[in-house]
């Protein structure tokens, strides 16, 4: 059985601070940091309780930062552009060192690192991490780069906007002048010529809005009028070849690829299979956002997943809040048919909001037709955010992130929900909340269907809204119904959106029987999340009935070899 990825993200920074007491755009000093060394065996166990697959580590590079870590030979980063005390885990400063905030040992933060890879692989778990193609921070300077490597911008050309043989792209005999504060006198952030900004701003003056704190790279692709120039392989394309493979080598599994898009087709077709010539088990995910460029990162590019946010999440989102209809999940799957294995689902991450936050969803107990419809509609991965689980609500103004439904990935915080979870190392729900506890037992056992039932991490998938969309007992507006089907075994699959409880009389339609090879007749079958069972009529011309209460699903078992034939 092909194992289907269940993905969960945490920041090692926030995920194990247990200080319950941090100040608003507080400093390491004040508001610490978890670290590494926390994620025990333990912690990793209770992990792998949901059902996951894949540990995600989100911010373990070294990234600018207002924390001075000079005394450990690491320079000093200029406070004005840092976001946040902590910053951005997507402002990497040293792409071969491990952030010294989550090092309890800071000479030690890689031998710290490759003893979590170790740990999550004994766990019986799998190791992915970001790799941050796009930009670097604005003053990067790698002091742990292995000896002949030569830092990005060494040897640019800086009278040159563009070259092919640059690492950046130069505003030429400009100073870098964005609209916030770079400060005065010695301590301002002074850049001679100014560099490109990170979010495809080839101007000195980047708002407050563009991505300041970072710097474009360049892969060879004239901005001024987007030609490429990538014969001979341009220097960025070959650092970034040496850095993947050097972490490729410390047992990282995957790489979750920052903004993918932003950078070549060519490098990606180019990079992956070089780093998989010699590390051929490592995946690579994009992060995307333009259903028109799906399949060309699949088929071209070489990536194995990338993250369906502009279909299926903003679907469900828009299902959810926006009186979308669940009908519309239908052109979610046929707009990915073909390449659905590919696709990575999510409900929340690091830059989405929090799905029981007021801007959401409002209530964490609403999530399990969105996470039913998500885990199970494809045998591609899913994956969940730390603290969803749970119910987190993203009720904090952190600092330099306001109160926004979104928890913070620039300050030094603790959450709430992950400390109560976490219990100081012993993570046994004893700290949790009647409701939070709950709504861990549901992610579990609707996690852990995606693996255990081959219909849905092999299975072959059917619609069943067409035939019922004149069907007076499931509104097609709040209800959705597909089949999974694998090896003799079909899940029949419904979902109730609404606030009120639904009896449903589904049609299954001849088609789905013979494509499926399902028989006709009677069969006693099992609803997995309740465990209950019920004898059910599987027939073309007699809908299958099913009652789901509100915000709520079902996922009736069905096995061939016990339906009882007709007549």
């Amino acid at each position: 059985m092909d194992r289907k990825p269940i993905i969960y993200q945490l920041l090692p920074r926030l995920f194990t601070n247990t200080n319950n007491q941090c100040m608003p755009g507080g400093t390491y000093m004040q508001n610490g940091s978890g670290k590494m060394n926390d994620i025990t065996e333990a912690v990793l166990s209770g992990i792998k309780e949901l059902g996951v697959t894949h540990v995600w580590y989100t911010g373990v590079i070294e990234h600018a930062t207002k924390t001075d870590y000079s005394e450990h030979g690491i320079r000093p980063d200029n406070p004005y552009v840092v976001k946040g005390q902590a910053g951005s885990p997507y402002a990497i400063k040293d792409y071969y060192d491990i952030d010294p905030d989550l090092a309890v040992d800071v000479e030690n933060r890689m031998g710290e690192f490759e003893a979590l890879v170790a740990r999550t692989h004994d766990a019986g778990l799998e190791v992915i991490i970001d790799f941050v193609p796009n930009h670097t921070a604005r003053c990067y300077n790698s002091d742990a780069k292995p000896e002949g490597v030569r830092d990005f911008g060494e040897d640019d050309n800086t009278e040159m906007f563009f070259s092919p043989d640059n690492n950046y792209y130069y505003i030429t005999r400009q100073l870098f002048a964005p609209s916030i504060d770079l400060g005065s006198g010695k301590k301002a952030y002074i850049e001679f010529p100014a560099k490109a900004t990170g979010d495809d701003c080839f101007t000195a003056f980047p708002g407050v809005n563009n991505w300041y704190e970072t710097v474009k790279l360049n892969y060879g692709r004239d901005p001024g009028n987007w030609t490429g120039h990538y014969r001979p392989i341009p220097d960025t394309w070959m650092k970034m070849l040496h850095i993947l493979r050097f972490w490729a080598s410390k047992g990282v599994d995957a790489f979750r690829c920052d903004m993918a898009h932003m950078i070549p087709l060519e490098f990606w077709q180019w990079v992956i299979p070089n780093v998989k010539d010699r590390y051929p088990h490592v995946k690579f995910i994009a992060e995307l956002y333009d259903v028109g460029i799906y399949r060309d990162f699949i088929k071209i590019g070489g990536f194995d997943y990338l993250y369906d946010k502009v279909n299926l999440y903003d679907t469900l989102r828009g299902i959810q809040s926006s009186n979308f209809s669940a009908a519309t999940i239908t052109n979610c799957w046929q707009t990915v048919e073909g390449i659905s294995e590919h696709m990575l689902n999510f409900l929340e991450n690091h830059d989405e909001q929090r799905f029981g936050s007021k801007f959401y969803a409002g209530d964490p107990a609403k999530v399990i037709p969105s996470l039913v419809v998500s885990s199970m509609i494809s045998t591609g991965p899913m994956m969940i955010y730390a603290g969803q689980e749970l119910g987190e609500q993203a009720t904090d103004a952190e600092g330099f992130s306001g109160y926004d439904g979104r928890t913070t990935i620039f300050d030094y915080w603790s959450v709430g929900t992950l400390r109560r979870w976490y219990n100081g190392g012993n993570p046994d729900g004893s700290q949790l909340t009647p409701r939070e506890r709950w709504l861990r037992a549901k992610y579990c056992s609707i996690l852990k269907l995606c693996n255990t039932e081959r219909a849905i991490s092999d299975g072959r998938f059917f619609d069943l809204m067409y035939v019922n969309y004149q069907n007076p007992t499931l509104n097609p507006h709040r209800q959705y119904a597909f089949l999974r089907s694998c090896d003799g075994e079909t899940l029949l699959i419904a979902v109730n959106f609404s606030s009120d409880s639904c009896d449903l009389a589904i049609n299954m339609p001849l088609h789905a029987f013979e494509m499926l090879n399902i028989p006709q007749g009677e069969v006693m079958a099992t609803e997995l999340l309740t465990r209950e069972s019920d004898m059910k009529d599987l027939n073309a011309d007699k809908p299958f009935r099913t009652m789901i209460p509100p915000y709520d699903a079902v996922v009736w078992k069905i096995r061939h070899r016990d339906i009882k034939p007709l007549g």
